[in-house]
């Protein structure tokens, strides 16, 4: 005897009404959600760096660093010295390099600072003079009624200016503790970079090491290409803008690319200042004409940079695409400001670098980790038992 045919039971009032919805609708809402928690996670990972930026911002700026010297070591490591001698190496040939570049701005400016002082004062009093006697039909009472509630202004945030003033000493303090955080980090990576970095993959997953290895070793590689690059950089900003300032007889054009070619590595505002520096010893020295056009060539070199040798030269060392370079860095400044700027690029490139190799699959199997650790145990059990040995040695030739 067959049994009746059961009612089915009656769907739920929400699953109607997902029913109702049409398909794309209940996928757009499925991307959606997935997309605001995936925002807010990066959204607090940004706001968790900025709360420990000074931590942040050194480490990142040792890194770079080590990606600038690291050369120097492993040419030491292959012609078999120690590794210490050529850490001490790399760091001796960057202070070196630096202490020259200091020492030239400093030898330069020192017999003619008196002199650009004082023909400072004296243009700043032709400036007054020729606003006292101005042709754009601005009275002079006007004028001076606005010097004087710009001083009343100051006056009256005496209070908010003090603040302001131990704001800076704060930051002072910061860029000395950020300073020699950033040397002890440049120090370590260079010492026992290998070792933290496995460190750091350990924590991953055992079976996605060999991923983690090979995708964050492509991504050194795109950022030690992109120190190297942006040394090349600065260099063409420092030969352009020293040259044209030594064509145009500006005096101390010397320092003026040397600052160049420091301000270089700060995007926008190094190159604002130190291309205003020099279009203002040009004003002092040389007259408005020579000024104008000093100006021109730092904004002729700036262009050259922003256009050609940024999206290009730098895209095509990091393999990343001229309007990718443009608009990291802008994102990076609309973020994090002169250090988002800075490090954009080549977190950037790192990104590329990684993604390409997770994508192809671009690692051998096993566990590069592991690996890594026998062989150092390995490497520390043999050099135990060779000062063991030496230890025994000296103690059988004193008896």
């Amino acid at each position: 005897m067959e049994e009746p045919n059961k009612t089915p039971d009656p769907a739920s009032p929400t699953q109607r009404a997902e029913q109702e919805l049409p398909l794309g609708m209940r996928v757009a809402a499925a991307w959606s959600w997935r997309l605001i928690i995936i925002a807010a996670a990066v959204g607090g990972l940004i706001w968790g760096i900025v709360q420990v930026r000074i931590i942040v911002i050194p480490l990142l700026i040792a890194i770079l660093l080590t990606a600038l010297l690291n050369p120097v070591v492993d040419w030491f490591i292959r012609r078999g010295m120690p590794r210490w001698t050529g850490v001490v190496a790399a760091l001796g040939v960057f202070v070196a390099a630096l202490w020259v570049l200091i020492w030239l701005i400093v030898t330069q400016l020192r017999d003619g600072f008196g002199d650009f002082s004082k023909r400072s004062v004296e243009v700043w009093n032709e400036i007054l003079d020729w606003v006292q006697h101005n042709t754009l039909g601005i009275p002079v009472d006007q004028l001076d009624d606005f010097m004087n509630q710009a001083m009343q202004l100051i006056e009256n945030n005496q209070g908010t200016l003090w603040t302001g003033a131990m704001g800076v000493a704060t930051t002072a303090t910061q860029l000395v503790t950020g300073l020699l955080l950033t040397v002890f980090s440049l120090i370590f990576l260079l010492i026992d970079g290998k070792r933290i970095w496995y460190w750091v993959v350990g924590f991953a997953p055992a079976r996605a090491h060999a991923a983690f290895d090979a995708s964050g070793r492509a991504g050194w590689v795109s950022v030690g290409q992109y120190v190297r690059v942006q040394i090349f950089v600065a260099f063409v900003d420092a030969v352009g803008i020293g040259l044209g300032a030594s064509i145009l007889g500006v005096p101390f054009a010397i320092p003026i690319a040397i600052l160049v070619f420091l301000g270089s590595f700060i995007p926008f505002l190094g190159a604002i200042v130190t291309g205003g520096l020099a279009a203002f010893i040009a004003l002092v020295y040389n007259g408005p004409v020579t000024a104008l056009i000093m100006l021109g060539v730092v904004v002729l070199v700036n262009q050259i940079e922003g256009h050609v040798l940024q999206p290009l030269v730098m895209g095509n060392a990091v393999r990343v695409h001229p309007l990718g370079v443009v608009l990291a860095v802008t994102t990076g400044t609309l973020l994090a400001g002169i250090p988002g700027a800075l490090f954009a690029v080549p977190i950037a490139a790192a990104a590329n670098a990684i993604v390409n190799v997770l994508a192809k699959r671009q690692w051998e199997d096993g566990d590069p980790a592991a690996a890594f650790h026998k062989k150092d145990q390995v490497h520390r059990a043999a050099k135990l038992r060779a000062k063991l040995a030496a230890k025994h040695a000296r103690k059988g030739t004193i008896a």
